[in-house]
């Protein structure tokens, strides 16, 4: 006879186990703990088979022969129910240990052994702490894109649009390499493109003409502050390479005799090693700075600091004291300088310039064209470079 909620909570606990039927199998097991447990009594491949469904009152009378009849439809398709929840309950205990932070922490240390620069690591890190909150704890897999709309939200609520797409950007490399991982079949981040707020584009500031030019080099080759500080603006200013490419410069990556600067792949925005031609007025300015720091593995040591560089506000720095603005002229600005100008004056090949600037596409044979064929064309264009801006100083 089907059992009530009133019976069961009437049972006393006996001595020994009892068993009391549902009906369909599906019986209550009573323990002389004290315990009401729900069990399925089956048959599958000729075996006597017992199902366990769960304790009384947390899974209630109703819910048991909701499980009870599962159970029964599994068996009619030649399911053993009993081996399925084994299932079920390795697939969960996998889904627990493949949560968001513990696969976005994978990805972390996969980028360190690639060799990824420190800086770019750290603002990862920081972008992804601004999700870890609401998904650290979450299987990758149960994770749904209205989910991480909701994290974003939070975000540029605040008025950081540009930061929140970056965000998305990044939650969605994670998705990615679970992908890869075979952890995750989707990346829901693809469906949120275009939902958030798209940030105004801001230009890093650059003097794009020969006349402010001439009055941008007079100032640097006149500077009264620090003689590594004038250096390394003079050296930006004749080639032009990233800032934190020069600032974190090492001795050992220049040959002045072959008067060539090999930057390493780890300290390049395409994590590719780039070699740099270096025109005759560079090699004098390093020559006389090795003389002051040749002695220690950086060329640009911070004065509080010898084993670290001196950082990019020390360069801005000086163009402020100098009298130009942010809006006018930044250390990272020399580069859209010298592209410019470059290429406006019809001299050079396009591609040679992007070349020398560090932009190769990712194709392969472009890649060699580029370090074959353009090199003489770089050497060239160096030292007519650097002949044009020693030009303005008078």
């Amino acid at each position: 006879m089907p059992l009530t909620d009133r019976q069961i909570r009437s049972f006393k606990t006996p001595e020994k186990p009892k068993k009391i039927s549902d009906g369909g199998g599906l019986h209550l097991l009573l323990t002389p703990g004290g315990s009401r447990l729900w069990r399925l009594s089956y048959r599958f491949a000729g075996s006597q088979k017992t199902l366990a469904l769960g304790a009384y009152p947390h899974v209630t009378l109703a819910l048991a022969r909701q499980r009870r009849d599962l159970a029964k439809g599994q068996l009619a398709t030649g399911i053993d129910p009993s081996h399925q929840q084994k299932v079920e309950k390795a697939e969960a205990k996998v889904a627990h240990g493949n949560t968001f932070g513990a696969i976005a922490d994978e990805l972390l240390k996969k980028e360190t052994r690639e060799g990824r620069a420190k800086t770019t690591l750290d603002k990862k890190q920081w972008v992804l702490s601004l999700a870890r909150p609401a998904l650290e704890r979450r299987p990758i897999k149960a994770i749904t894109a209205p989910e991480i709309l909701a994290v974003l939200r939070k975000v540029e609520a605040q008025g950081n649009y540009e930061t929140a797409r970056r965000l998305r950007a990044t939650i969605g490399q994670v998705f990615r390499f679970a992908i890869a991982t075979t952890r995750a079949e989707n990346d829901p981040t693809f469906s949120l493109r275009g939902a958030l707020t798209a940030p105004q584009v801001t230009h890093r500031a650059a003097i794009t003409d020969w006349q402010h030019l001439a009055g941008l080099v007079r100032c640097i080759w006149e500077y009264e502050g620090s003689y590594e500080t004038r250096a390394a603006l003079k050296l930006m200013a004749l080639l032009y390479p990233r800032p934190g490419e020069l600032r974190q410069a090492e001795w050992s990556e220049f040959n002045l005799e072959e008067a060539t600067w090999t930057i390493p792949a780890q300290r390049t925005k395409m994590r590719r090693e780039h070699k740099k031609p270096l025109p005759g007025a560079a090699v004098e300015i390093l020559q006389d700075l090795q003389q002051l720091t040749g002695h220690r593995p950086l060329v640009f040591p911070s004065v509080s600091s010898p084993k670290r560089p001196i950082s990019e506000n020390t360069l801005n720095a000086a163009l402020r004291r100098m009298g130009f603005t942010k809006e006018e002229m930044t250390s990272h600005g020399f580069r859209a300088t010298a592209s410019t100008l470059l290429n406006e004056s019809g001299e050079w090949n396009p591609d040679a310039i992007e070349a020398e600037l560090g932009h190769v596409g990712a194709d392969e044979v472009r890649r060699a064209y580029h370090r074959a064929e353009y090199w003489e064309d770089r050497v060239k264009m160096g030292e007519w470079w650097a002949d044009s801006i020693q030009g303005l100083i008078s």
